[in-house]
């Protein structure tokens, strides 16, 4: 496929040349099955709840790259992704009943397995049980794996890669939460918020300002530099005040191929729905102070954060990530990106749609994608680019737990979790127990990016 970017290498007045085609807008939102970039996504895991979602309803209804399925876990244990619709009539299996082995439908009994067979139906097996008719019924069925708190699926051809066990999910003594969020755009419209650093000056630096009616400005940007590595795009960020020998230029943050942003202490995956709406995934790791260790988490926590004020019908703009998805939905429900006007801001951007492009073709010829990790040794531990490794490894004492150390200055932050609004009561105070805050105001933290 020719995409439009040897204008793009080139500049006129400080803009880059070269916009996206509608056909190549097309190629690179369009996640359904049979599209390019659908085939391309369906060769990773993509995480799609929380394991916590489970414990109290074991089933859930998903719809993940265009497809509507249901996910449960059987009273085994055993989790499974079904087509949404029972093969017999259609009826919604999201309703079904789990059993010791599979899931039910509740309409007229019959049963399946994780792997899609027809285990039982009861009144054919009554009237014609020579005829074992239920031998003959599958169900589309998909893997799903379940890691670090999370459920990842799998919707590609076998043989499936593994679901890779990212260094921090190895860490110990850390309290870990899972925050979902549904925003109604495209996903690469949020994936490209992972390589543009800049925009966390402006949208989160100088309008938390303004948001808040506080005067004055955060640091500027200086110099951006930006480098693929085997699992996806690095960046790395000079600001005002700083210097070359600061660890957000010596290191820098990660946008992980092919939907995620990781920025050492925590994953925020961007799960295309379908063309229109993405899945945030977040996933934050806090490593307790050295005084309450060893701690060990029991149960992971997952919950949903709102992204529009139920009074007003405004978008939440409190926190960090809600800032974000001001800006993404913003653009439309998909962007279209043939009216951009691209800058040198926006040289991370090019890149990730540039490489989009190629391992769409990669695959159209039969290749493996870029990032998939299949070595099992290997993936005992996928290290990462990880701006002060140290602390998250080591840890620190307990009167450094306040002042988290501000990698990325600027934002005027809300007290309390940061990153997303609407933080249950439980999980908040079970992170103070575990970080030895019970006994103490909360006080602000501060972000990533």
């Amino acid at each position: 496929m020719r995409y439009h970017r040897r204008g793009q290498e080139r500049r006129v007045d400080g803009r880059y040349l070269g916009v996206l085609s509608a056909d190549q807008n097309r190629t690179l939102t369009e996640v359904g099955a049979g599209t390019p970039m659908g085939a391309l996504l369906r060769r990773y895991w993509m995480p799609i709840a929380g394991v916590a979602e489970l414990d109290q309803t074991p089933t859930k209804a998903v719809r993940l790259l265009g497809e509507d399925l249901v996910l449960y876990r059987d009273k085994r244990g055993t989790y499974g992704l079904l087509d949404r619709h029972c093969p017999h009539r259609r009826a919604d299996l999201s309703y079904g009943v789990v059993e010791e082995c599979g899931l039910r439908c509740h309409y007229h009994g019959w049963l399946y397995d994780e792997r899609g067979r027809c285990l039982a139906q009861p009144y054919e097996e009554t009237a014609h049980p020579e005829a074992r008719f239920k031998d003959r019924i599958t169900v589309k069925s998909y893997p799903v794996e379940a890691k670090a708190g999370l459920l990842w699926a799998y919707l590609g051809p076998p043989p499936a890669p593994l679901v890779p066990t990212w260094e921090p999910f190895t860490w110990k003594n850390g309290f870990v939460q899972v925050v979902l969020s549904e925003i109604p755009c495209n996903w690469l419209q949020c994936q490209e918020n992972s390589i543009d650093p800049v925009h966390f000056e402006w949208l989160h630096g100088n309008w938390s300002r303004v948001l808040r009616g506080i005067d004055g400005r955060p640091p500027t940007h200086l110099k951006l530099a930006f480098d693929e590595f085997e699992f996806g795009f690095v960046y790395r960020r000079v600001l005002e005040g700083q210097s070359e020998n600061d660890e957000l230029w010596t290191v820098g943050r990660s946008c992980l191929w092919p939907n995620c942003l990781f920025t050492g202490a925590h994953f925020e995956w961007r799960v295309p729905i379908d063309d229109a709406n993405t899945l945030s995934v977040g996933w934050f790791f806090d490593r307790v102070p050295n005084e309450m260790e060893p701690f060990e988490q029991e149960r992971i926590p997952c919950w949903y954060s709102p992204i529009k004020d139920p009074l007003t019908g405004r978008w939440v703009t409190s926190h960090i990530m809600n800032q974000d998805f001001v800006a993404w939905v913003g653009q439309g429900a998909v962007a279209d990106r043939t009216l951009e006007h691209l800058g040198e801001s926006d040289r991370g951007v090019i890149m990730v749609r540039r490489k989009l492009l190629e391992e769409i073709d990669r695959v159209q010829r039969g290749g493996e994608p870029k990032g998939l990790v299949r070595d099992a040794e290997r993936n005992r531990c996928v290290t990462l680019p990880i701006i002060d490794r140290a602390r998250y490894v080591k840890g620190f004492p307990r009167d450094q737990v306040a002042p988290e150390i501000a990698k990325t200055p600027g934002p005027i932050l809300p007290e309390g979790f940061v990153f997303l609004a609407g933080q249950p009561e439980e999980v908040r105070r079970d992170f103070r127990r575990a970080m030895g805050l019970d006994r103490e105001p909360a006080r602000d933290v501060r972000a990533r990016s």
